[in-house]
């Protein structure tokens, strides 16, 4: 098989298993020049598995994109499932939220969410995968974590952080509801902490929102659920997080904690992948109102990665587990 042949080999059996694209459903697929590629595999995939396929392609002229243009909008109308293979620019986080809102708000379509997706993710990489396991895993530290009243995560790179999850509870991206999107490649169990119960210290060893890997080490303070410092050797990074970190009221609130679970996802600088890679797992800041319980309301959404947590868990019987070691499931 062709390389192209082989990504949109990858690209179906993703919309499968994860998006349950059946032959009749409509499908809409967002692409760009960037990652004009990526959407051709998945328009051909949904093609081949006898889907209609409308493709829309945002105009370079208009980047980085703000809000969601009306004629995207009205591509929505047939549409049963959508495809977002576009460029991961954190200045288009915006308009990402504001169409994922708009998608999720019609109620009938599934959504398979890539910003940043490249070819190496679909050839051999996260999106070709044994997915009947990945399933049995997530579903497994989600029960596990049921009845979680707090977790103390702490890494080797620094991390020392308590979050409280009371009355909060981790889904899975593994399967895409007409009510929650995926991410394509999915792999990760997540979940929002409650908003003013986070205290302590992130430190971030891997990658964040579209920067990439950091150069060093960032050092992010955080009391009741708030960012109050950011630190690190490189004050270009620091400028960047606080950049970030500012866009709105909302944006320094803690959103996420997610676990990845991908085994063929990899350590590499795209978000998009690395937050599925086992042994990481990532804190987001800003907006969580698509989350279970989720009540932060922001423009922003940036993930920060970090290696080999441990999290320790304390629950509402006042019992105590660890359910992941430096990385590993226990």
């Amino acid at each position: 098989m062709t390389r192209f042949e082989i990504m949109t080999a990858a690209a179906r059996q993703a919309m499968i298993h994860v998006l349950d694209l059946q032959p009749e459903n409509q499908v809409l697929v967002v692409t760009d020049k960037v990652t004009r590629t990526c959407g051709d595999a998945f328009a051909r995939g949904a093609e081949r598995h006898g889907c209609p396929v409308d493709t829309y392609v945002i105009s370079e002229a208009e980047r980085p994109l703000k809000s969601v243009p009306e004629d995207l909008v009205q591509c929505l109308a047939d549409a049963d499932v959508v495809i977002n293979a576009i460029a991961g620019d954190d200045r288009e986080v915006p308009f990402r939220i504001e169409w994922i809102q708009a998608i999720e708000a019609k109620g009938t379509i599934r959504l398979g969410h890539s910003p940043g997706i490249d070819e190496d993710m679909m050839v051999g990489g996260p999106l070709d995968v044994d997915y009947g396991d990945m399933i049995d895993q997530a579903s497994h530290l989600i029960e596990a974590f049921k009845g979680a009243e707090s977790v103390q995560i702490t890494a080797p790179g620094g991390t020392d952080l308590r979050l409280d999850l009371t009355g909060r509870w981790f889904i899975t991206d593994v399967k895409a509801t007409v009510n929650e999107g995926s991410n394509l490649p999915c792999g990760e169990v997540y979940c929002c902490p409650v908003e003013t119960g986070a205290d302590g210290v992130l430190v971030v060893d891997g990658c964040f929102g579209g920067y990439g890997n950091v150069p060093t080490p960032v050092k992010i303070t955080i009391r009741n659920g708030r960012v109050i410092d950011v630190s690190a050797e490189d004050e270009e990074v620091v400028e960047v997080v606080n950049g970030l970190l500012d866009t709105d009221d909302g944006s320094r609130t803690i959103a996420e904690l997610g676990i990845g679970l991908n085994p063929g996802a990899r350590l590499t600088p795209r978000m998009l992948e690395a937050e599925k890679a086992g042994g990481t797992a990532h804190i987001a800041f800003g907006s969580n109102e698509g989350m279970p319980g989720g009540k932060s309301i922001s423009k922003m959404h940036t993930d920060y990665l970090f290696l080999k947590p441990t999290m320790k868990v304390t629950f509402s019987d006042g019992s105590r587990k660890v359910l992941l070691k430096n990385g590993a499931i226990a």
